[in-house]
């Protein structure tokens, strides 16, 4: 098996159960490797009942909890699964058939069906018409964007762009690695026969919180990576208390600002005409 499946969770032991249960019916069996962001249930006992390496931290590092995960995988691939989130029978193996056939894919968005009913989650039509197109020589339409619960992604291109910023902790994530990906030239790519599950937990942050962490982070994203004009933009767009929430974090992206190459920056500006 050439690719490891690494979980990221905090107090969703029971959905954690559902997920391990998925993942050990799967043939070949994936290495899983369970993050636990310093859970208080009994998250770590059903890590290790479910045969998942377990890492233990002592706080809640959000999506960058993801990055040990990563780090500790011994194969080139990794899957990423949230605690409700799994993958199809074929889905892994399919996966490794385009990585090891094309060197400088880095990241699969996978087709996500919601729910029991199989419902395809509303990204994946937007990412399965992509306005940039097929790149020559790729498995499937280009994307600068994709579902941290259904993404599989080659270990090297990861570890290359520096994997999940611990200054956003949680809530547009996603669309950080992918121009960080992009900007070094890996390919990111949506194919729609490499199927995820997504069973969303009625445990989860409140949609009002939800959406101001992202604001606070779209707007971060652009201090971070987007040329002037799009700066200024974005932050006199920006919601007050997004805005409040990104000033606090100014000193640290004062010295990770990296503008994006201009070819990264014409596709996010595509992207961003065609929404």
């Amino acid at each position: 098996m050439k690719t490891t499946v690494v979980i990221a969770t905090r107090n969703r032991a029971d959905e954690l159960a559902s997920t391990l249960r998925e993942l050990s019916a799967l043939r070949p069996q994936p290495p899983v490797i369970v993050v636990d962001n310093g859970s208080t249930d009994h998250t770590a006992a059903v890590a290790k009942a479910g045969g998942a390496q377990l890492i233990s931290l002592p706080e809640n590092l959000g999506a960058a909890a993801r990055n040990l995960g990563v780090e500790a995988a011994r194969t080139p691939y990794v899957a990423f699964s949230d605690d409700d989130s799994w993958w199809a029978p074929d889905a892994l193996a399919k996966a490794e058939l385009l990585f090891d056939r094309h060197a400088r894919l880095g990241l699969i968005a996978a087709k996500t069906l919601v729910g029991p009913e199989n419902r395809p989650d509303p990204v994946i039509e937007l990412m399965a018409g992509s306005p940039l197109g097929r790149d020559a020589g790729t498995p499937g339409p280009a994307v600068l964007g994709f579902l941290a619960c259904s993404a599989i992604v080659r270990k090297q291109a990861y570890v290359d762009c520096g994997g999940f910023d611990p200054l956003l902790h949680f809530g547009a994530e996603e669309k950080l690695l992918s121009y960080d990906l992009a900007a070094r030239g890996w390919q990111l790519c949506y194919i729609e026969d490499i199927v995820a599950h997504h069973h969303p937990s009625p445990v989860r942050l409140p949609a009002a919180h939800r959406q101001r962490l992202e604001a606070r982070n779209n707007l971060l994203i652009a201090w971070l990576r987007r040329a002037p004009k799009d700066i200024v933009t974005a932050t006199f767009s920006a919601p007050p208390r997004a805005l409040a929430g990104a000033v606090r974090r100014l000193p640290r992206v004062l010295r990770q600002r990296r503008r994006l190459p201009r070819t990264v920056e014409a596709r996010v500006r595509l992207l961003e005409g065609s929404a």
